[in-house]
């Protein structure tokens, strides 16, 4: 064989190859990714039971329930076109609370309530440092 042609098949080999891995890459991330949704989505797309999928929202007031155990909590996430309800058992982070973003991820149960394994509270973009915070606190009750 000669070496223009050797180079030519070593070249699509290695680009054969390439696209292999590719296609392995793709294939695995699609199994292991998880799909933010809205309540108003999942509703709209028909979520299938089973599937992980991120779920995010609004905590809806009032509806926060802390069961007989301990640990476990129910409450129903909402983005003002629909609400879902969501149970989850373990600990939740200090900034989660009613009224509040909220992104569980977890699956659909056949009967619709989501069954959270992790929940992350959102805070809103306004951070300020404590100090700042103490301060403007202090400088608002001031002027009243």
């Amino acid at each position: 064989m000669k070496p223009r042609n050797q180079r030519l098949a070593l070249a699509l080999a290695a680009l054969a190859m390439a696209g292999v891995a590719a296609l392995l890459a793709m294939s695995a991330l699609r199994d292991q990714a998880a799909y933010f949704y809205t309540p108003g989505d999942a509703r709209r797309d028909g979520v299938a039971p089973g599937r992980a999928i991120r779920l995010g929202g609004m905590v809806e007031p009032g509806s926060l329930r802390h069961l007989p155990d301990g640990v476990s909590i129910r409450f129903w996430v909402t983005d003002g076109q629909a609400r879902v309800p969501v149970h989850f058992s373990g600990i939740v982070p200090a900034l989660f609370r009613e009224g509040s973003g909220v992104v569980a991820d977890g699956r659909f149960g056949a009967d619709g309530e989501f069954a959270a394994d992790t929940i992350l509270a959102k805070h809103d973009e306004r951070y300020r440092p404590p100090q700042v915070a103490g301060a403007l606190h202090k400088s608002e009750s001031l002027k009243r």
